[in-house]
């Protein structure tokens, strides 16, 4: 969460774009983030410098050679606005005639891939002064604390005040890290996010890979994998598509496989790729048959994206890969032949573990729809015995357009930790958030549920009236795969007792006659 000093400092940055000219929500992030960006390669740059001055050398390569040194963050901050300007708009002859933003453009881990998802990235700054106003400011950012470019881009990105054309909007950050959390990433996992967005899964896969194995980073094996085939999107929007592999870069993640197109579209081919898929797709499209890739038909045909991409996911994983999708409601209950079928394939053909029912505020202000989250593994041939339903009612937020932060940022930061901590540190946790997050015990739940027999799993979760509870398979099918949670959630009515209807006139009539009474002494006060 970006409080305080730090979201005063960049609503002014946003503040001064804007009275500069530049209003598009999308066009300031990008602009925002190509400055992180150099700043962020200056800062690297100076880290392999202090390697080599202490060590003698790096195993990290220059990014800046001494010539470039003009081009580097540290050098044009402190010139006057317009040298500065120049630096970016006027190529120069000594440098190849590059400018700082052209370094930017081609700048990347194999000296090239990089710059295919920038092209088409344009300066969009006009002038010297707002150049400089933003540069001042940006120095002064905290871009070295771990956490700080995400809520950054967190931040940055809750300004967009409603979807994109092509029905996106953001994920709330905690959604995706719950959502990583229940998936475990491994250490051999390629995990792909087929609606990347900003990249919001991949970078928090990623720092739960820091958080909770940072071991593995020692090996140079996992380092290798980590940097060049664990981490893989696919983006419609090319500007998405810029500020996604920047983030990734940022991050760490050196050479991230993005695919720069539409997931759904005939030229992905992507069969039985990867282990693990985390995404939250569009929901509001609609694509023509002949637009889509034939496959996808074969499991549910339809025009709406949120089902087709159930069934990409389906093809894009290997099997035994498992995958965590946020959909609509309307999926788990719609009435059509399509809805049906792709709820039958998940039920009868693949192995679907559970379903987390959020409430409709978890996307505002961008907005109201009620969601939930699909657990699911690839098998072909079945495997689901009873499927998990949880009943989110609190996410830690106010269910309203503001959103406000209901518990202490450090309680929000130990919820991703609390399953894996002494019993007595859970119990403190779920106390705490009682009724404002529901969270902790989604993981809890998701934990006894991966460790625990089936006789056990009856017996904990058989409740109905209770948030957390299982459904046989055979249920399921009879309801024609319904997979609404109030399709098999119980309610606890409590009766109400009212008084007899002569009871309460005889009360009225108490009540009148102590008014009158009053009145009078009042009257006889006044006199």
């Amino acid at each position: 969460m970006i409080t305080g000093e730090l979201k005063s400092q960049i609503d002014k940055i946003w503040n001064d774009f804007w009275t500069g000219g530049i209003s598009n929500p999308l066009t300031v992030i990008e602009q925002f983030t190509y400055l992180i960006f150099l700043k962020q390669l200056d800062d690297k740059q100076i880290l392999i410098e202090k390697e080599i001055s202490h060590f003698g050398s790096s195993v990290k390569n220059n990014i800046y050679t001494e010539a470039q040194a003009s081009l580097r963050w540290n050098y044009f901050k402190d010139k006057d606005p317009e040298i500065m300007f120049n630096i970016f708009t006027r190529p120069n002859p000594e440098l190849d005639n590059i400018t700082a933003f052209d370094f930017m453009k081609t700048i990347g881990a194999d000296g090239g891939k990089f710059s295919e998802y920038m092209k088409g990235a344009t300066f969009m700054i006009a002038t010297p002064k707002l150049l400089d106003k933003v540069v001042q400011q940006i120095d002064k950012l905290p871009l070295d604390k771990k956490d700080t470019k995400g809520d950054l881009y967190e931040y940055m990105l809750s300004k967009i005040a409603e979807a994109g054309t092509n029905g996106q909007f953001r994920t709330p950050r905690h959604i995706i890290r719950l959502m990583v959390e229940l998936m475990q990433p491994t250490k051999d996992d390629t995990i792909c996010d087929p609606a990347m967005g900003t990249a919001g899964f991949l970078v928090n896969a990623s720092q739960y890979l820091h958080d909770v194995h940072n071991d593995w980073f020692l090996e140079k094996e996992f380092r290798d994998h980590y940097n060049s085939k664990m981490f893989n999107g696919i983006e419609i929007d090319p500007s998405m598509m810029r500020i996604a592999t920047m983030n990734l870069q940022l991050h760490g993640i050196d050479n991230p496989a993005a695919i720069d197109g539409s997931a759904l579209a005939e030229s992905n081919e992507i069969t039985n790729q990867y282990s693990l898929i985390l995404a939250n797709p569009p929901f509001k499209g609609a694509l023509d048959y002949d637009e889509v890739e034939k496959s996808l038909l074969q499991t549910t045909k339809t025009k709406k994206t949120e089902l087709l991409f159930l069934s990409l996911i389906l093809r894009m994983l290997k099997l035994g890969g498992r995958a965590a999708v946020i959909v609509p409601d309307g999926v788990l209950f719609g009435s059509s032949t399509a809805h049906k079928n792709i709820r039958k394939e998940l039920v009868e053909n693949q192995q679907l573990q559970g379903i987390i029912s959020m409430p409709s505020g978890v996307f505002k202000p961008y907005a109201g729809v009620s969601t939930a989250i699909l657990i699911f593994t690839k098998t072909n041939s079945g495997g689901t015995e009873n499927v998990w339903f949880y009943d989110m009612k609190a996410d830690g937020y106010s269910l309203d357009d503001k959103r406000n932060l209901l518990i202490s940022e450090d309680t929000m930061a130990r919820i991703f930790t609390s399953s894996d901590t002494e019993p007595v540190e859970v119990e403190n946790i779920l106390d705490e958030v009682a009724g404002k997050s529901d969270i902790p015990s989604i993981l809890l739940d998701w934990k006894k549920l991966s460790t625990q027999n089936s006789a056990l799993k009856t017996q904990d979760f058989e409740d109905r009236t209770q948030q957390s509870f299982l459904v046989p398979k055979a249920e399921i099918a009879a309801n024609e795969y319904d997979l609404s949670i109030n399709r098999y959630k119980e309610v606890v009515y409590e009766e109400v007792y009212y008084d007899a209807p002569k009871d309460i006139i005889e009360a009225i009539k108490n009540l009148d006659e102590q008014r009158l009474t009053a009145i009078v002494e009042l009257e006889k006060m006044l006199g």
